[in-house]
């Protein structure tokens, strides 16, 4: 299991150190990925838009400049607490997923807690879907959470699963989705192949965060890649295609050089210098006439 202590938010996004006691040095793998441009401003007008038009107070505040100004600014928060409140139901997922696996592996694991928070919550359809897909799978863990490292190209990430499936070694990331209107999972964004990408292209595995000790990447060759949605109704497995994996990979490898020169970019000093008006112009004095 990982020490959460390795990884370290920064100005530069999310970033790992060898071991507790040394600074961050790599970027996080997601941290890489998130150098793609993403267009999300309409997603937020969405949200806006509706978290206003749902606001029971509308109808009071028609007519009330002061009241719909008020509205208005809480409504344009709504992405935000959207997002937010995602990221904690998918901490307690992945909790939970973790949880499953050590018990499995007869370590200590807090799975009844686990469980406990997803229902304090209203979200314990998540750990039945995925204890039935468990079962159905026949998942044998053999690490979850482990800290990956790759020093050639300079980044880290922590893996949510390593396990065999149907004989197969599996790089597993589970992502925690909503459903849609047909009652069916959504889609996860084809992002997650360059994610599982790269934890198969590490090179180390952590063994002891205080120590600071890793030793050789050991299931990095050939394995199958799986993007798994977990949501309420179902749970999808979406297996990364082994055709495309190169290009995925060429694309981190160049976002990779993207962070770094986000870095240069930041330490080479200010972009843009002010200018002031041009001196006047001396005009030549004639000779008075004689």
């Amino acid at each position: 299991m990982t020490d959460p202590a390795l990884a370290h938010k920064t100005d530069f996004g999310r970033m790992y150190s060898r071991s507790t006691s040394e600074l961050p040095s790599v970027p996080s793998i997601t941290t890489v990925i998130s150098q793609a441009p993403t267009d999300l401003g309409g997603w937020f007008s969405h949200m806006a838009a509706t978290a206003m038009a749902q606001d029971h107070r509308l109808a009071e505040a028609a007519g009330n400049p002061a009241k719909l100004r008020a509205l208005a600014k809480e409504a344009s928060s709504a992405a935000e607490r959207y997002r937010d409140a995602a990221a904690s139901r998918g901490d307690r997922v992945h909790s939970y997923c973790e949880q499953v696996s050590l018990r499995a592996l007869g370590r200590p694991h807090r799975m009844a807690e686990a469980r406990e928070a997803l229902k304090a919550n209203g979200e314990e359809a998540f750990a039945a879907r995925f204890d039935e897909w468990w079962e159905l799978y026949a998942v044998e863990p053999i690490e979850p959470e482990i800290t990956v490292w790759n020093t050639e190209l300079g980044y880290a990430g922590t893996m949510d699963l390593v396990a065999r499936i149907g004989g197969r070694l599996c790089l597993i990331d589970f992502k925690t989705k909503g459903t849609d209107r047909n009652g069916q999972v959504k889609a996860m964004d084809e992002k997650v192949v360059m994610q599982l990408v790269a934890g198969m292209k590490a090179q180390e595995s952590l063994v002891d965060a205080a120590a600071g000790s890793w030793e050789p990447w050991a299931y990095g060759d050939d394995p199958v890649l799986l993007g798994v949605a977990i949501g309420e109704t179902e749970v999808r497995p979406m297996r990364a295609n082994p055709e495309v994996l190169r290009y995925h990979w060429y694309k981190f490898c160049a976002l990779r050089r993207v962070w770094d020169l986000q870095l240069q970019v930041a330490d080479a000093g200010r972009a843009l210098l002010p200018v002031g008006p041009p001196a006047p112009a001396v005009r030549a004095v004639e000779p008075a006439a004689s």
